[in-house]
Parts: structure tokens; C-alpha cells; sequence
């Protein structure tokens, strides 16, 4: 089972369009935040050090709005082991009314720091991100 990794968001005046709700580019902003924290948690210090992620691709599904000063719940997750390079990581954001506000599949790929190139997800880097 993968692990997770939870936050909260508080939509402050700067994350606000004219629609008067959480615009979208924050969401992304977000989802980066979530991601990176993630990573930060689990991985060993040494990766840290060795490798860096990249987004490939996102695909986000808006499915209500937030509005100022109301504070979202962020969940993200790995369902499913590397393929090669890439790794898929779903993300949930739930409004305090419970319900998912946005929900969203962003695909990852790993860079060797040294190299700057991207490479295989090593066994030992994606071991972290599951559980048992």
C-alpha cells in the first residue's frame, strides 16, 4: 500500500481571482507544495541530496470553489509502483464542507542531480513511498 502524505491549504486574499474563489493556478501551486512535502517526509536524506522531481503531465478535474479564509484538506498518494522514469501521484483537495474540490493525477518524472538527466526510479527510492 502506498503511504500518504495529508495538509491543509487557508485561501488567503493573494490566492483569489475576480471570480472571487481559489483561482486555478494556485491549485497547481498547490499540488507542487503537497508533492515536494511529500518527498521531503519520506524520502532517505541521501536522495534528497542525489535526485529531483519533475512534472510531466497533470490532469485536474475542478469540482467546486473555495473561497477566502476557508481551509482545504490536501491528500496525495502513489497508487502503483514507477514505470521506468515516471511515477503517478493522485491528489485530493476537500472543502470543510467534505466534499473533493479538486481532484487530480500528476505524472513525475525522476532527475539525477548530478547529471541534470532523467533516469529509472532507483528500487530503493520508490521503496520509501510504500508501505509493507
Amino acid at each position: 500500500m502506498s503511504s500518504t502524505y495529508a495538509t491543509q491549504f487557508t485561501a488567503g486574499p493573494e490566492h483569489i481571482d475576480m471570480l472571487g474563489h481559489v483561482n486555478n493556478a494556485v491549485w497547481v501551486q498547490w499540488m507542487e507544495q503537497v508533492a515536494t512535502e511529500h518527498w521531503a517526509r519520506d524520502a532517505a536524506p541521501d536522495h534528497l541530496d542525489a535526485y529531483a522531481w519533475v512534472v510531466i503531465r497533470h490532469e485536474i478535474d475542478y469540482r467546486g470553489n473555495v473561497k477566502q479564509g476557508e481551509t482545504v484538506s490536501a491528500r496525495t498518494w502513489i497508487p502503483q509502483g514507477p514505470r521506468g522514469a515516471r511515477f503517478d501521484r493522485h491528489m485530493e483537495f476537500t472543502g470543510p464542507d467534505g466534499k473533493v474540490k479538486v481532484s487530480a493525477k500528476s505524472t513525475w518524472a525522476i532527475i539525477d542531480l548530478k547529471t541534470g538527466r532523467i533516469l529509472r526510479v532507483p528500487p530503493d527510492v520508490a521503496a520509501r513511498f510504500f508501505e509493507g
